[in-house]
């Protein structure tokens, strides 16, 4: 009897970027910035947040209005209501 093992070939994976922490400084108002955003807007990786773009865009809806339609308004008693 013959025992024949299929390996499968390696994968040649491309070396990407290195970061090289030497270099560089911790700034904490950026990780603090990070831990202090919602649980669904903290992406640990590009592809979460291509992919959370993405969606989001495909939901906007864009409207297009005339520039003199545009009306700003403002009242002494609400200074921060704009109408």
């Amino acid at each position: 009897m013959t025992h024949m093992e299929i390996q499968a070939p390696p994968r040649i994976v491309p070396n990407g970027y290195k970061v090289d922490v030497s270099r560089g400084q911790r700034i904490g108002r950026v990780s603090s910035e990070w831990f202090n955003r919602p649980a669904d807007e903290r992406y640990l990786s590009l592809t979460d947040l291509h992919n959370s773009v993405k969606r989001r865009s495909e939901r906007s809806k864009t409207r297009i209005v005339e520039s003199e339609a545009i009306r700003v308004e403002a009242s002494r008693d609400n200074p921060e209501r704009l109408a």
